[in-house]
């Protein structure tokens, strides 16, 4: 087998795959003799068909699978050997590729387009400069995230009058259009209805300062009208509300508040364990604490996307668009038309770009991520999903096993390495280049993100 390859210009060219039958005869004769061995026709014991009727039934596809199968593994080995850095896959030449015929021909020639990327330089230095947004975790933003804490931690109490935030409980009985109660109509038992999900504000006012005991008589059509809202409510099919009075009479047994916890030790321990913390003002620099560390993560995002926007535009090079533009089309067949391709190209070239100028940072700068760092960052996130649950004091046992699962995980584990190598250029920047940094307030740093 002959693997060759003719350039076009510098950012295209072919590849050719000659194919004599010294190259597959033998692995397809070994294949048909096992299909032989195997074969079971009428008028023939269990494997004495003779080869000629294999042959006549079987050649051709087993001919088709070996061929294919060599045919990708030389072109393959051919663009690892020659360290070809090809973007996209190789796609079958519409300009050299000749039919083939292979009922009469036995040796076969194949031709590939590829594209390959330019070179180009990634170094960055003291001469670039980039901002750092640091977010000021002044008086306001530590209230709220006191407040954050206070309603996490808080707790269900009851209540004498329905107030907005309130979850009413009670019966619910069908009533006629003239306001009588129905005989076997629908009736549901302990219904829950939060002052939160009604959307009539006439109805919301009607239920407001009313107390346990009170009969009531609602329009549940004005009150919920998603129909499946509705039907959970009163525990039926969607399909029988139609034609049904939504006129109920609620007899109110029951309501609940959501209590904010106070700021008090029994919300310090509840919140960072046992006597951690044990003064209001030491729970307040610990939120400053945790303000600072969870926006440094922001700021350094936003660092990390401006980067990627100053290499882009640095990024002088051309790339082969029109070999881009086949693959894309070729290999989302179906899904992707030429008008939105050309559309959405300049979006899909910055990401290629930011791609090619990703990988060659990792290789210029020798940046590495180890997998013990993958899963410390997994452990991390775990802890930060118990954390939404109020679960701070989670065993390192329970960590590590959750971590090890969300690893099984191809994708997860991608996305890791992936977030680990975005962390890796992040530190490399704020080394190598000159930060400006601007301390702005939490609502400004949200703006930058909306350009």
């Amino acid at each position: 087998m002959q693997v060759t390859r003719e350039n076009k210009d510098d950012l295209n060219a072919m590849i050719r795959v000659h194919v004599e039958k010294t190259d597959y005869e033998e692995k397809v004769n070994i294949k048909l003799k096992d299909y032989k061995k195997q074969a079971n026709m009428p008028g023939f014991r269990p494997g004495m068909v003779p080869m000629g009727i294999i042959k006549r039934m079987y050649y051709k596809p087993v001919l088709l699978e070996e061929i294919n199968r060599l045919v990708s593994s030389s072109l393959t080995k051919f663009i690892e050997d020659e360290k070809l850095n090809i973007l996209g896959e190789p796609l079958t030449s519409k300009e050299e590729q000749n039919e083939i015929d292979f009922d009469k021909q036995d040796s076969f020639e194949f031709v590939f387009d590829i594209g390959i990327a330019p070179e180009f330089d990634v170094t960055i230095s003291q001469d670039d400069k980039l901002p750092y947004y640091i977010i000021d975790a002044d008086k306001d933003l530590i209230d709220k995230h006191a407040e954050s804490y206070k309603n996490r931690y808080g707790e269900m109490i009851q209540a004498e009058e329905v107030e907005q935030e309130d979850v009413i409980k009670g019966n619910l009985t069908q009533l006629s259009a003239e306001g009588d109660i129905i005989d076997q109509g629908i009736t549901v038992a302990d219904a829950s209805l939060s002052m939160r999900v009604i959307k009539d504000d006439e109805i919301k006012k009607q239920l407001t300062g009313a107390k346990v005991g009170d009969i009531i008589q609602l329009d549940l059509k004005k009150a919920f009208p998603s129909e499946a809202e509705l039907a959970q409510l009163l525990k039926i099919e969607k399909e029988k509300i139609e034609g049904e009075s939504m006129t109920f009479q609620l007899t109110i047994g029951e309501i609940s508040r959501w209590k904010k916890a106070e700021t008090n030790q029994e919300l310090f321990d509840k919140a960072f364990g046992e006597g951690e913390i044990t003064s209001e003002e030491e729970f307040r620099n610990r939120l400053k604490e945790e303000i600072e560390k969870a926006y440094a993560q922001n700021s350094d995002y936003k660092l990390f996307m401006d980067t990627r926007q100053m290499m882009i535009d640095k990024f002088t090079a051309d790339l082969p668009e029109e070999f881009l533009k086949r693959w894309l089309l070729e290999s989302n067949q179906g899904k992707v038309t030429p008008e939105d391709l050309e559309k959405d190209f300049s979006k899909v070239r910055d990401d290629l770009k930011w791609q090619l100028i990703q990988d060659a940072m990792i290789k210029k700068y020798e940046l590495k991520v180890e997998p013990g760092e993958v899963e410390e960052l997994a452990k991390q996130q775990v802890l930060m999903q118990f954390q939404q649950y109020g679960m701070s004091n989670v065993p390192e046992e329970h960590l590590n096993n959750y971590a090890k699962e969300m690893l099984k995980k191809e994708q997860e584990r991608r996305r890791l390495y992936e977030q680990k190598f975005q962390e890796k250029i992040t530190h490399l920047v704020k080394e190598k280049v000159t930060l400006e940094e601007k301390k702005v307030k939490e609502d400004d740093f949200a703006k930058l993100f909306e350009a």
